[in-house]
Parts: C-alpha cells; structure tokens; sequence
C-alpha cells in the first residue's frame, strides 16, 4: 500500500519534488496531457449542448495504465501539476482518467519548487477548480474549430498541408501588415547638422564636445546656404539648464518581458527561453515561467533586501510593489524570480546560467533605488545665422539599480551614446572645430523580431504566455515566416563639411535595409493571410481576438458559461465555413508581369505547388509554359519583369571542372552547383546565381569536398556506403542515406566491418517498430 502518491506533469519536476518529500510520498509523472481532441471526436452538434469527446491517446495509454494500477494503491493522491489553467485541466484529465475518487484526492500548486512551497502547498490542499479547468476547455476546444475548420478551406483553395490558427494566422496578419508598409515605403532625404565645439579640460588638454542644429534642413542646397554662413561665425552660450533627473527600474520578469530581453541581451529565440526557463523552474532555481504577474511575495521582498544591504549597501534599497498593467492579465502568480535570491549564480549549461543571471539582476534591480541624474541641456548662439546649436549631455550623479541592471529598450534604442558635455558658462565664446551637413533618409517601422512580436501581441491582448512560443515556432515551422538575417542594399549618401573656412564634400555608402534576426513573411504567407482576411476577416480582426481572450478570463471566474461560448461562436462561423467552401476561387497570388520582348509569351508570377515560380507562357494557349522558382527573398508581389526574365536562365552552364559540366540552379532549398552529380550550395547573401562564375564554383566544390574529409572517422573496403561521420552531437552511422546511433562505450573509430552491420540491423528494425 502506498501512503502518498503525488502526480506531475514532467519527469524532472517529478525528480526535484521528490528531493524535498520524505519516503512516505511516492512521486510520477503523467508526461503531459493524457488526452486530447481529434476532430473526430470534438464532439460538435448544432443543437445540442456542445461537450467534447477526448480520447487517450496510443502513447499514453501504458502510462495511463501504471498511474491506474499504482493510484487504486495510494491513500491519497496529490495532484500537483502547474499552477496555471493548463495546469488545472491536466489534473482534471486525471481525476477523470485515473477515476479518482473526492475523498482521497486533493489538489496542490506551487509557484516554486522548494521545500518550504511544497510543504506549504500539501497543508493548504485544494479540490479542483472546475472554472479554470472550463477556461482551459474553451481555449482548447475553440482552438480546435478554427484549425480543424479552416485548414481544409486551405488545402483546397491554396495548398495541401497547410495550417490556420486563431491566434496564429493573426500573428502572421501582423507580419504581413508591416511587410506592406516597409515595401511601400518611400524614403525622403534631408540633412542633419552637427558642430563639434573644443574645450580646456582641468589638465589644459583641448577636448571636443558635439552639438546639434534641432531642425533638419530639407536639401543640399539649404545645407551649403548655412555652412556657407558659419565660415566667419562666432559661437557664444547664450543658456544653461540643468536639471534634475530619475531613471527607475523596471519591474521583475513576467513571461513576455522575459523572452524579450532574453532575445535583446542573450540572443535566445522565444522557444529557447521557454525551453531554458522551464529546466531552470524544474530544477527548483526560478519561480513559475507562465505569468502576467509583476508581483513580488513579501517573502521574496525580504531577501531582496537582505541581498541589496549586504551586496550594495543600505543607500541602495527602495522597495517596490508592482501592479500588473498587462491587457487582460490573468492569475494572480508571482513574477518569474530566482527562488533564493542570496544566490547569484549557479551550476548548470552556460544557457541555465545567462538566464538565471538575467532573471537574478531584473529581480534585484527592480528592489534599488532610483538612478540619479544631471540633464544639461546648453544653447549656442550662432552670430551669422537664426539657427543655434543646442548640446545635450547627462552625467550619472547616483548609480542606483544601474549597478546592476539597465534594460534593452529595442532597435531603436540599441548604440545611442551619451554626450559627456563640459563644465560650460553663460557668454562663453567657444571654438568650431568643424560642422558637418550629413544626408540622412526616413527609415520606415522596424520589420519584427520574435521578442518585438511577442510585445505586439501582448499589446493587443492577444494570447497568454503559454502560447507565444508556440504560436511563433508554428507560423515559422509552416514556412509561412521565415528568421533571417538580410545584409541590405548599398546606398549613396553626401557629406559636407565645414572645417578651416572651407568647405568640402564626400559622398560615402551606407548599407540601408541592413536586417538581423528578423521576421520576414513569406508569399505562402502573405496568399494565406489574403484570403483568411478575405473571407474570415472577423476571426483576424485584432479585437476579437483579444475579446476571446477575455471570455476565456470571464469562464476562469465562474462568470460566463463554457459551452455557450463555443456555440455562440461556432454557430455563425460554421456557415461561413460552408459558404466559403462553395463561393471562393482558388487563390494562387497570380501577378502578370507584362511580355516577354524576345518570344513575346505572357510573364506572371505565382504560387506553385512546391513553392513560389515565375511562368513564361498561358497553359491554356501555348503548348509548354516555362518555369522558374523564385529566389530567396524574391517576393511575388514585389519582383519585376526584369528579374523573373534572369530566372529563366536557369539552369545555366558556366564551365567545366574535371572534364564535368558546372552546372547553376536553383531547387527547392535555395541555389546550388550541380557537378558530376553531387550538389553544392551557393552560400547566402554572398553568391548569386546569376552572375557566379566559374572560378567561384570550384572554391566553393573544393571547400566541400574538404569539410566531407573533415568529417570522416573511418570507410570500409568491404562496403563504401558505410561510413562512421562526425556530427553536430557527437559521431554517427551513415549507410546510404540513413543515420544510426553508435552506442557511447563505443570508440567509433574502433568500430569493426561487422560491428557495422549489426548497428544498422538494430537501427533498421527499431525504425520498422515504431512506424
């Protein structure tokens, strides 16, 4: 008989909890959720009260089977999965599966894994809360409609394998949206004025100090009018405001705030942080990673300040309670902290200890006090113009939680320095050391990055923690978006300058456009986000989504019933599901680009079934159309006739190597060189496959063949498809095509002919069992 046995969600929180209950508490895991819903069984009938179906799925039936067979043993069963709605529904999926009975089973939740929070937790036990749980149901279940509904409309108006989402093809809609206005954005120039000034520094030593004329000035010739002015001009400080300043810390990490400085600081994906942030909360080393909550425990306040007094000083304690502002937040949980504030490191991967650092300096900077400031802002007077120099400078007069702790805004943000300005008096005559007239273009809205997506959605009341990592690795892994860095295109700009009395001009390049790890939308994307804005456009409208949200919020507090929820909605999007199926056209994108001037065939563009192509010729009047995949980054609606006539000319020949033909394409995962039957890549951003040449292709065949030999370990006479190749993660098995697993007591370099053979066998029919 078995006293305790408590039920979790995962294998390793189960191994940190476990630590911290004595023997008489038996620990598992259910690895996730038990059941689910197919479209099959969601259970949806027009007329009748909805209520879903689920089923177990075949990989957790024998896992259903052990927690049967060991809770019919246990006195008492401790549900204790996660605190939030999805954690609520695993343990109601429980409770039903495992047909648990009330009066044996109680219900747990902490927001840290620790052994006060455990021990705490089985004193309070609670039953479980059938409204959150409801919550859970109606997100899940209206999930389900709007993709098991939509994504056919997809597949036979678009393409196969295509996939809608509620929240999803919203985040997609955004990414579209803002992709149309940098495309159709025009720039305008103007020029930006700057003076560098000289001062005596304490030593006697001439330092320089920068100003700034306020207005820009619309053209060069306005720019040489007012340098032409400062040749003879002498430059006076005519006033000086000093002002106090405060900068204030942000509050603790919430889940949003938290994958966005992640990404700024750390460079980590949306996923990556969750992944990261989960292990760290499993481990016991991190509170709850799924929250809206900026709120601190007075617990966690305490050793704050405990932490700040030793580590700092008393000066620099100010202890705050933050309110949460987050649209539609939800739970009142903790802000995602380190569960022991005294430490400030800790064991683990490099990627465990960035975050946890990262989490450890915003917790503690959010209990600092203010930084203190010094603005000084001094005006000069320019005698020969209307136009004064205006100086700016900020000195740091108490570091305040910017001792440990200064937030990533965003691009725009990222490299503006401060200007050290020098102790300047009223009617100072100062000295020009030049001005320099800088041609500066309009740039149009920042394209998203994951972190700066994360943020929009959050603005809009869209989603919840707990799915914008997944939605964001969904719309990227449909290849409706692609993360991608762009390197831009070289711009032109001039650059006059006034130095000596005389005045010179430069014209310099600047890259424009430049793009790193930004959200691109692809034409997939673009076509499917038209025509769901099309048709469902109430379902891509901003506020509904955000007011879904809300009803979601309303069920958790036992305010809104589920399941007239789901029908209300369902009614009238069903017909409209059945109207579109009828009604619409098959969407392909199609964009005619004009004749071609040598055969005289009409050129589009469009969407092909393996991707976006260029067409030379109508299907229905001429015998053979022609066709060309489009380039990386070539869009549908932005390519010229110009561009998709280059396209036809490939496959091109540009030469021989070897006695073999060199032969440039381009397949369905980018460019490449074909070369006595063995492809190449052509390496992005670097080489075009239009203007490749020869000599080009042979660097790139021979940088290959050197990095294959690289990764060779060991061939065999007795069969050259065998091969023992290092990897990414450690050495592996290569036979004609197929990778097997060498077993780590193994040394691969020892591996015999027959050793071989008989891994392949083994990798062969384990691949065999599980299909």
């Amino acid at each position: 008989m078995i006293e305790n046995l408590v039920i979790v969600e995962s294998p390793a929180k189960a191994r940190t909890i476990e630590r911290f209950l004595g023997k008489d508490f038996h620990v598992k895991s259910s690895f996730g959720h038990i059941r689910d819903l197919t479209k099959k069984n969601l259970g949806i009938e027009l007329d009748n009260k909805y209520k879903p179906q689920y089923i177990i799925s075949e990989d957790k039936k024998k896992i259903v089977a052990e927690l049967k067979k060991i809770a019919g043993e246990a006195k008492i069963v401790w549900l204790a999965s996660d605190e939030d709605r999805e954690g609520e529904a695993i343990a109601w999926h429980l409770s039903e599966v495992l047909n648990l009975k009330t009066e044996n089973t109680k219900r747990i939740v902490f927001h840290e894994i620790t052994k006060s929070a455990i021990q705490a937790a089985i004193q309070q036990p609670r039953g479980i809360d059938q409204n959150l749980v409801n919550s859970q149901q109606a997100r899940r279940v209206l999930d389900r409609l709007v993709g098991f509904e939509l994504s056919p409309i997809l597949w036979k108006k678009i393409q196969p394998s295509l996939s809608a989402g509620r929240v999803q093809s919203v985040a997609v809609r955004l990414l579209v949206e803002r992709e149309r206005e940098i495309l159709s954005f025009k720039p305008a120039a103007s020029y930006k004025i700057e003076g560098i000034f000289m001062f005596l520094d304490q030593d006697g030593q001439e330092r320089p100090f920068k100003a700034e004329i306020p207005k820009r000035f619309p053209s060069k010739q306005k720019t040489l009018e007012f340098l032409n002015k400062n040749k003879d001009a002498e430059y006076v400080v005519t006033n000086i405001e000093v002002k106090p300043a405060k900068r204030w810390p942000s509050p603790p990490f919430t889940t949003s705030t938290l994958q966005q400085e992640a990404s700024w600081k750390l460079g980590f994906s949306v996923i990556q942080t969750m992944l990261v942030a989960q292990k760290l909360y499993e481990a016991g080393k991190i509170t709850y990673m799924r929250t809206d909550s900026v709120n601190l425990s007075n617990l966690a306040l305490s050793a704050a300040k405990k932490t700040i007094s030793n580590e700092f000083g008393n000066e620099y304690i100010k202890i705050r309670k933050y309110k949460t502002k987050a649209k539609g937040a939800q739970e009142a949980h903790e802000a995602i902290r380190p569960t022991y504030l005294q430490n400030k490191s800790i064991d683990g991967a490099a990627t465990e200890k960035k975050l946890y650092e990262l989490i450890w300096k915003r917790t503690i900077a959010s209990q600092m006090s203010d930084a203190l400031l010094e603005k000084t802002v001094a005006t000069i007077d320019v005698s020969t113009t209307e136009e004064d120099f205006i100086a700016t400078g900020e000195v740091i007069k108490f570091d305040g939680f910017l001792r440990v702790y200064t937030e990533s805004k965003n691009e725009e943000a990222e490299g503006k320095k401060k200007n050290i300005l020098p102790l300047l008096k009223i009617n100072q005559t100062l000295t020009n050391k030049s001005i320099l007239g800088i041609e500066k273009f309009t740039q149009p809205q920042f394209r998203y990055t994951e972190a700066g997506l994360v943020k929009k959605l959050e603005e809009l009341g869209i989603g919840r923690p707990s799915t914008y990592a997944p939605t964001i690795s969904t719309i990227q892994n449909r290849g409706y978006v692609v993360k991608e860095d762009r390197p831009g295109s070289e711009r032109k700009i001039n650059l006059i300058r006034l130095e000596n009395k005389v005045i010179t001009e430069e014209i310099q390049t600047e890259f424009a456009g430049r793009e790193k790890g930004k959200l691109f939308p692809n034409d997939i994307g673009m076509i499917v986000n038209d025509f769901l804005v099309d048709h469902f456009n109430d379902i891509l409208n901003y506020n509904f989504t955000a007011k879904v949200e809300k009803e979601f919020d309303e069920i958790a507090l036992g305010k809104l019933d589920w399941t007239e929820m789901i029908d209300e909605f369902y009614q009238s999007f069903h017909k409209k599901v059945e109207e579109t199926l009828k009604c619409s056209e098959k969407k392909t994108g199609e964009r005619i680009l004009g004749e071609d001037p040598v055969t005289g065939l009409t050129v589009l563009v469009k969407m092909g079934r393996y991707g976006p192509v260029a067409q030379s010729g109508d299907a229905g009047k001429d015998k053979k159309p022609r066709f060309a995949r489009l380039l990386k980054g070539q869009l549908i609606e932005t390519i010229t006739l110009e561009e998709a006539l280059n396209l036809f000319k490939l496959p091109r020949i540009i030469g021989a190597y070897e006695g073999k033909d060199v032969i440039i394409g381009v397949g369905k995962f980018g460019p490449y060189i074909r070369h006595n039957d063995k492809f190449y890549s052509l390496k992005k951003g670097i080489d075009d496959p239009l203007t490749i040449e020869i000599e080009r292709a042979k660097e790139l065949i021979e940088e290959k063949r050197k990095s294959d030999r690289k990764k060779v370990i060991k061939t065999f006479s007795e069969d050259p498809d065998i091969l023992i190749l290092k990897g990414r993660y450690g050495p592996y098995l290569s036979y004609k095509k197929k990778n097997y697993r060498i077993p780590k007591a193994k040394d691969p370099g020892e591996l015999s002919y027959e050793e071989s053979l008989e891994l392949i066998k083994k990798g062969q029919k384990s691949s065999t069992k599980n299909k």
